[in-house]
């Protein structure tokens, strides 16, 4: 028999018994691991299931994640480990499918009922249509891509962040942009448009063109993502291939230039505000990751490439 004490690092309201030595019988020490001690403790205080766990060592706040073997984390027979309460999890995927899922309602809801918003029908331009496609592609391509696609380094997160991250999605690419497009200001009848650049089938089919590149060119990163990543593990390898030559995260890349396309379609200050918020967002997790890259893999990652934008940054 292997035990191991975990005591608190902070308030638990839910296991008031620590510390707590978990015993864990039969088992080879050399194959125990940190999933072995969070199911100890969750056998013990049912609620303290083990998404909520936070495992460290008792000098460090770096987590210890479940398929760490207590031998290589330096923890033997008799040995101590922290324990931190999460709080209430979610799994990134329901995350990610409410995220995407509420611009897929409230576009639809703007776009055909008209009246509701504006007291009166809006005859839709070419322009519209064309865009309301766009978006309705583009997130139901996401929740495709959550659903069979991504793989997920961390399997939950804590469920208030699901608001916090809805927010950017269901009001910015969701509610004020549909108010901004479908509004008769963007109408067939509209002077905004008729007989603009933004009523010309060329403008609007080149547009759409460069809109679809960027979106297959995401796809096919994101596929070449979760071929780097065998299910069921946390593996990271140096990605390779389409768009990686240049940039850590062309994936990024390539969506903020299908949202520059419905900018430059639209001329809508609500697109241009999305696509800088999106873009910068997007830069800031590109840029983290990418040093978390080449301190990870050191001189063995390509120094020629950027984080984000290619050449640039």
């Amino acid at each position: 028999m292997v035990t191991v004490t975990v005591h608190s690092a902070g308030r638990v309201s839910i296991a008031r018994g620590l510390p707590f030595t978990v015993e864990l019988p039969e088992m080879d020490a050399n194959d125990l691991t940190i999933g072995d001690v969070k199911a100890g403790l969750a056998k013990r205080f049912p609620q303290f299931y083990p998404a909520r766990q936070k495992i460290t060592l008792k000098d460090s706040k770096t987590p210890l994640h479940d398929e760490v073997k207590l031998a290589d984390a330096g923890v033997a027979d008799g040995g101590e480990l922290l324990v931190k309460d999460l709080g209430h999890q979610i799994s990134w995927r329901t995350v990610f499918l409410v995220e995407y899922g509420g611009p897929l309602v409230i576009h639809p809801l703007v776009y055909y009922f008209p009246e509701v918003f504006w007291g009166g029908p809006v005859y839709h331009s070419m322009l519209q249509r064309f865009v309301y496609g766009m978006v309705m592609v583009h997130f139901a391509k996401r929740e495709l891509e959550t659903l069979f696609v991504h793989r997920f380094s961390h399997d939950t997160m804590p469920i208030l962040n699901i608001f916090k991250n809805s927010a950017h999605y269901h009001l910015l690419s969701g509610l004020a942009l549909a108010l901004s497009i479908y509004s008769p200001t963007f109408g067939a009848m509209s002077p905004y448009i008729r007989g603009t650049l933004r009523d010309d089938p060329t403008f609007i089919w080149a547009c759409t063109g460069v809109w679809i590149f960027a979106e297959v060119s995401n796809l096919i990163t994101h596929i070449n993502l979760r071929n780097l990543r065998p299910a069921g593990t946390r593996k990271r390898a140096i990605p390779y291939g389409y768009g990686f030559s240049l940039v850590s995260f062309p994936n990024y890349f390539f969506e903020s230039v299908a949202w520059l396309c419905i900018a430059v379609m639209t001329g809508s200050y609500m697109a241009w505000v999305f696509l800088v918020v999106a873009t910068g967002q997007m830069y800031i997790w590109a840029a983290k990751k990418h040093r978390a890259y080449k301190k990870e893999f050191g001189n063995a990652y390509p120094r020629g490439r950027k984080a984000m934008f290619p050449f640039i940054a």
